[in-house]
């Protein structure tokens, strides 16, 4: 069987992210990185009507295939797959947890060990700026310096990976984190792993599964 082509790839990482429920109507955007650019999900079509027709190249200069809309946050995506050659593809969602707490424009703290999925000892949240700007993509790409996700403060959640499987499955666990969190919330304010616990989950994770690459 032949390897699925980028548009396939990108196509069915769509629509699994509406049935993981981390995108409703024509919220998110994802990407995957090209040789000469990358591919990107189209400006406003919901996960059930986009085909594979429906991506949009872009090349490294933001120049979009002619007839063709691309998401409003294709910047972010340019910057961080040209800042980051370990990353070929970069979801963004609107999922209702990381949502939530994103809207606190606060951090999500070191409650839990599988914070180190993100690749650090917190998810940083950006601070808000507007959907489809630099502003916002200069925000991203500071809260995700040596990190696989991040918030955006008042907007949703970002999440990197070597390939789209990777990036969905770190976005599906920072949302259930951001669900945890938020019902810590309720409860009052978490107590926190330490750093030195943080670093321990760090070196056990090397080498495990996914979270290890």
């Amino acid at each position: 069987m032949s390897k699925p082509t980028p548009a396939q790839q990108l196509l069915h990482t769509a629509r699994q992210m509406a049935q993981a429920g981390l995108n409703k109507g024509s919220s998110g955007n994802a990407s995957i990185r090209l040789d000469d650019g990358f591919l990107i999900t189209p400006s406003g079509v919901p996960a059930e009507q986009l085909s594979t027709d429906s991506m949009v190249y872009m090349d490294w200069q933001g120049t979009a295939e002619a007839g063709k809309k691309p998401s409003s946050e294709w910047r972010f995506h340019r910057d961080i797959l040209q800042a980051r050659p370990e990353v070929n593809a970069v979801l963004h969602c609107h999922s209702m947890f990381a949502t939530t707490i994103a809207c606190l424009a606060r951090p999500v703290p070191p409650f839990h060990y599988m914070i180190a999925t993100a690749g650090g000892d917190d998810i940083r949240c950006a601070p808000y700026a507007l959907f489809g700007t630099q502003a916002l993509s200069d925000g991203a790409m500071a809260a995700l310096q040596d990190r696989k996700a991040c918030l955006l403060a008042h907007h949703g959640m970002i999440a990197l990976g070597q390939g789209l499987p990777q990036a969905l499955a770190i976005a599906v666990e920072v949302e259930g984190l951001c669900e945890q969190y938020w019902r810590l919330l309720q409860l009052g304010e978490p107590t926190l792993l330490t750093p030195e616990q943080m670093r321990e989950v760090h070196a056990q994770f090397k080498g495990y599964g996914q979270w290890g690459r």
